[in-house]
């Protein structure tokens, strides 16, 4: 076996990581070194090289570039209108002051779909804050599931772009990653969540900062069910469309109509295209914001989505030319040989490079890219493929530490000394991370 393809590919990954960790290069421009990089290195003429690179690019944007785009707008309406926090304060009011913590897992859970996640928590900090006031218990009771909740959904859950462009480099289903993401995710938010914040609280105690903010937002929030709503709707007709129009149900004898609608409104496009006029009406129009501001606010909206757009395509790059190099093949037969499992292989690509960079939206992308042509040349399920996507963001998750920015939000907005955030933050991400791989790896023979 000819293994100067899994060389090329190595020193390819070994350049990114020095391009990103030493040069502090931006991965955008890293990635596409990388791809010309693995391209000599495989023997490709310069003009395969360059069109591998173009036509990885474009496939991923047509697809990524869109949902992306239109989830970043649905995330600045829900978080300018103040419905973030509206439904954060009517769920902490459902649960109760006793059962605080497993009221916040459920807010982050939910709010990071549409919002992203170092905006989410900034917003919901404020209400962290104002519990432990009131309780007089460590403030890390109450962060701890609220930062799971969110760094689930982050990773784990579309329309957020991490998963999305995964599964579209693995060519996964949206609604199986959706579905499976709920499964694997649950118990991961409970066990990193909650249940590791009662541990933890005990044995580090911090005390909120003096600061004055304001939490209470329900005059003027909008009614907390119309704003779950919104965001379970374009949910719910994506995993409709997978439910319905999936291989084990016989959608033949459905009506042409009714194939032709479900097909219709559970494609992303259209999905979050239906959720984002619905927020555009019910949380500006109706709510009296003016066409203007409405316009400057969607532009707004767009800019953090840019990078992650960019970023991705990028990794889309590096996945054409892993499939043009016949690279594939050759880690199929590795992996074979290795009887390494598909799901665990995926997991420790992934955490190898979060741990190495610290970005997970990096380290999910570049992973996806080494994983895309082993899937492309096994013969996987469906099911199989979105369950690689969740191993892909489980191994994301791990270990954040002082290269990751996360770490430092945390820490700073918390108050914690370095240390503290290790024993806290890290252990919680690392927490998450096995547990979406033993759930990943149950649901792999279940499924």
């Amino acid at each position: 076996m000819d293994y100067n393809l899994l060389i090329a590919v190595g020193i390819g990954v070994f350049a990114l990581l020095f391009m990103i960790l030493k040069l502090r290069m931006q991965a955008f421009i890293a990635l596409l070194i990388v791809c010309i990089i693995v391209g000599i290195g495989a023997g490709l003429s310069p003009d395969v090289i360059f069109e591998s690179i173009k036509n990885g690019m474009g496939n991923t944007l047509g697809f990524v570039a869109t949902v992306v785009g239109l989830g970043a707008l649905f995330g600045g309406l829900l978080e300018n209108s103040g419905g973030a926090r509206g439904l954060a304060t009517y769920i902490l009011k459902l649960f109760g002051d006793k059962n605080a913590s497993w009221a916040l897992m459920v807010t982050g859970f939910i709010v990071a779909i549409p919002v992203f996640f170092d905006v989410a928590f900034i917003i919901l900090i404020p209400l962290v804050y104002a519990i432990a006031k009131k309780t007089g218990k460590s403030l890390l009771l109450y962060a701890i599931p609220l930062l799971a909740g969110l760094a689930i959904t982050h990773s784990f859950i579309p329309p957020t772009p991490g998963p999305i462009a995964v599964a579209d480099i693995l060519g996964a289903n949206l609604g199986w990653v959706i579905v499976f993401g709920f499964i694997v995710g649950i118990p991961a938010a409970i066990i990193g969540g909650p249940l590791f914040a009662s541990y933890i609280s005990k044995r580090i105690e911090v005390v909120p900062p003096e600061m004055n903010l304001v939490v209470d937002e329900e005059v003027t929030s909008p009614n907390p069910f119309t704003i779950i709503g919104i965001i379970v709707l374009p949910i719910l007709l994506i995993v409709i469309k997978t439910l319905l129009l999936g291989d084990w149900f016989d959608h033949e004898s459905l009506p042409k109509q009714v194939i032709y609608i479900v097909s219709l409104l559970g494609h992303p496009f259209s999905a979050l295209l239906i959720a984002n006029l619905l927020a555009w009406y019910v949380l500006g129009v109706r709510r009296g914001v003016g066409k203007d501001v409405l316009l400057k606010l969607s532009m707004e909206s767009f800019k953090p989505a840019g990078a992650i757009i960019l970023l991705t395509g990028a990794g889309g790059a590096f996945k054409q030319i892993l499939v043009d190099t016949k690279v594939g093949e050759l880690l199929a037969s590795t992996l074979q040989d290795a009887a390494i499992h598909p799901l665990l292989f995926a997991f420790i690509i992934a955490s190898l490079i979060r741990v190495l960079q610290g970005s997970a939206t990096t380290a999910m992308i570049a992973s996806a890219g080494i994983m895309s042509p082993v899937i492309a040349s096994g013969d996987f399920s469906p099911a199989q493929i979105a369950l690689t996507v969740i191993a892909v963001a489980s191994g994301s998750t791990i270990l954040s530490h002082v290269n990751d920015s996360g770490f430092w939000l945390v820490g700073q907005y918390l108050g914690l000394t370095e240390k503290q955030t290790f024993r806290s933050w890290t252990v919680m991400t690392t927490l998450i991370a096995l547990t979406g791989l033993f759930t990943a790896m149950i649901c792999w023979y279940l499924f």
